[in-house]
């Protein structure tokens, strides 16, 4: 999957020129591949752009959808709880009048990928479920993620950083449903809770 290409046919088709599409890619894989970004990077970009792929014909927007997937961790700091609401901005901010985007779409979905509580769109239902679809991998692939969210949190000592992580977790089991699409509930939703268990018990 080449993610460059899909990223610049898809601003291609809602109006950016050549040149800005290549200068813009050029900043979003920079954002992306900080060296403090162990999940949070190009590889969990292409994870959620293969299941859009996936689920295409389910959505409503798919163009806004698919912009929102690559700019719904653009502003990705551990220090700040705004990381959503500046990459939303961030997004907002460069489509132009003439782009054929709903903005007010890309920024409620962009703002939903911070709690992933259930919408009343169901466009923001899917990207929730796109972006949580780690928790329900494997255990030896969720256990690697766990670990690479472990280091984007370095800079917290194991008793900050540990019930932090522990309350988080829990309150994921603690909601009805992890993911908020049936697909998603039917396919995945009892691996990613078996897993989140498994990592509570080990924090």
């Amino acid at each position: 999957m080449n993610l460059k290409e899909i990223y610049s046919n898809l601003l291609l088709e809602i109006g950016f020129t050549v040149d800005e599409i290549n200068s813009l890619w050029l900043d979003l894989e920079k954002a992306y591949s900080k060296k403090s970004r162990y999940y949070h990077n190009l590889t969990h970009l292409k994870e959620m752009v293969f299941w859009f792929f996936k689920y295409k014909e389910q959505l409503q927007q798919p163009n806004e959808v698919l912009y929102s997937i690559f700019y719904h961790d653009y502003v990705y700091k551990v220090t700040r709880k705004d990381n959503e609401l500046k990459s939303a901005e961030h997004a907002i901010a460069l489509l132009k009048p003439n782009h054929p985007l709903n903005k007010q779409l890309v920024f409620e979905l962009i703002l939903a990928t911070q709690f992933h509580q259930h919408n009343e769109n169901v466009d923001c239902n899917w990207l929730i479920d796109f972006d949580l679809k780690i928790l329900s991998k494997d255990w030896e692939e969720y256990k690697s993620y766990y670990q690479q969210i472990r280091k984007e949190y370095k800079i917290y000592p194991d008793f900050l950083y540990n019930p932090g992580r522990k309350k988080a977790l829990e309150h994921f089991l603690k909601d009805e449903h992890i993911y908020q699409t049936e697909t998603f509930r039917s396919l995945y939703e009892e691996v990613a809770r078996t897993n989140i268990q498994k990592e509570i018990n080990l924090l």
